[in-house]
């Protein structure tokens, strides 16, 4: 590995927050200011018989980071995990030089491309060609740098037509695709990436990690901030884990992320959603429940050699539509493991009633490998195609390998790859040597 291109020092960044509507940090209307010009005489004959008002309180201050080192070098891609509120977003900012830090360093070796939030970065009153300008002199490049680039950003984000229009006309899809585009091709040495991803579609998410592998495999840097823990996995050979402000781990990525997923501070086996407002889905169709379970019981654990379930509940809020559900296991690599439709003959191709609905997929004994999984729920409709809801690593569970020998490792106690891993029948014929 080169050198280093990133030093984080005993990072950590306060926040002041005010308390209540009278707090100091409260921003005044002229409202406010008529009516304390109106209070202030009779605040005056309060304090003057001793009845005083008593000063506003001190605010409180947040800690989002606190004393985070690290160092990343140069060519290196790594992911930055932890769940919503762990400080991942401010240390991007803070390396991006949005934000500075209440103590510690930061140190950037070589030049920075980010992209933190759709919104920030452009002009909105300028075209998109102007701001692709705009970004590249920012970064310090030369203006034949920046038209040798031109073609490629332009090509990637698809927005030729708008081209010349102000980007405050732009979709949120059309800004992220330009600002993506820009970030990735004027040739940073440091490119920073937050969970924007998120906000584009399932191909437009792919372009974007195959264009960041692309990046890392020029030999330069990437840090990817995401809640995908499979992108993480593709994308990233070493992963951090941040957990209330703290870094909590630093290694190999599949370690990090199960770490992740099995201290808490992730996904379990059972999600549920209480509140059908805020469930994932649409006036189709929302999600309620993902659940795992072994033997009947809800396990974050599960013998390799014991069947198991992976139930989904859902409600159907507009009745007569065909419904798909599904699920996708990927395992802490990356790697796709199996995706399952719901083939119950009772339902397939069938319009839906209204209502609510568990299905139920089951997984025999001695089919999955050792190691986590993580489960993805949806519903579809397959003519035309629509995602009702998708959501990704809703719950998590550890397959187990015993040595017990009635298991496809038999005597075998090292490691065994394999994204299945299933007990196969096997027969033998013999033939005796001949004397």
């Amino acid at each position: 590995m080169g050198d280093p291109a990133i030093q984080v020092d005993r990072l950590t960044k306060r926040y002041r927050l005010g308390q209540g509507a009278h707090g100091p940090y409260r921003y005044r209307t002229l409202r406010d200011a008529l009516t304390e010009r109106f209070k202030a005489p009779f605040r005056r004959i309060r304090s003057a018989l001793g009845g005083g008002a008593p000063p506003p309180p001190v605010p409180d201050t947040i800690e989002a980071l606190k004393e985070v080192s690290f160092t990343v070098s140069e060519g290196e891609a790594v992911g930055i995990v932890g769940r919503n509120g762990s400080g991942k977003s401010t240390l991007l900012k803070i390396l991006s030089r949005i934000t500075m830090p209440t103590e510690g360093q930061a140190l950037i070796r070589g030049r920075v491309g980010s992209l933190l939030e759709v919104g920030t970065g452009f002009h909105p009153e300028l075209t998109g060609r102007e701001n692709i300008f705009l970004s590249g002199a920012i970064l310090g490049m030369r203006n034949a740098e920046i038209r040798k680039a031109f073609d490629g950003i332009v090509a990637f984000a698809e927005i030729e037509p708008f081209l010349d229009t102000p980007v405050k006309r732009y979709s949120s899809g059309m800004y992220l695709r330009l600002a993506f585009a820009v970030a990735a091709h004027l040739e940073p040495d440091i490119l920073l990436v937050d969970e924007v991803l998120a906000v584009g579609d399932v191909s437009f998410q792919r372009k974007c990690l195959n264009k960041m592998q692309d990046v890392g495999r020029e030999g330069r840097t990437v840090l990817f901030v995401s809640h995908n823990m499979p992108a993480v996995a593709r994308l990233c050979s070493r992963a951090i884990l941040l957990d209330g402000g703290r870094l909590l781990a630093d290694g190999p990525t599949h370690k990090v992320i199960s770490r992740y997923l099995q201290s808490g501070v992730g996904t379990q086996a059972r999600r549920e959603w209480t509140d059908e407002a805020g469930a994932p889905g649409d006036g189709t169709a929302r999600l309620r429940s993902v659940t795992v379970r072994s033997e009947g019981t809800i396990t974050e654990t599960v013998d390799i050699r014991k069947p198991m379930t992976i139930e989904m509940e859902f409600d159907v809020l507009t009745g007569g539509v065909v419904l798909v559900p599904n699920l996708h296991v990927i395992n802490d690599e990356g790697a796709t493991v199996f995706i399952t439709h719901d083939c119950d003959p009772a339902w397939r191709r069938k319009p839906r009633p209204a209502g609510r609905y568990r299905s139920t997929a089951r997984i025999p004994g001695n089919l999955l490998a050792e190691g986590l999984m993580m489960v993805s729920a949806a519903v579809s409709t397959h003519d035309p195609l629509k995602v009702h809801f998708f959501e990704r690593d809703a719950v998590a569970f550890q397959v187990v390998d015993t040595l017990e020998g009635d298991s496809a490792r038999a005597d075998y106690a090292g490691h065994m790859p394999g994204v299945v891993r299933p007990l196969l029948d096997w027969t033998t014929e013999f033939t005796p040597a001949q004397p």
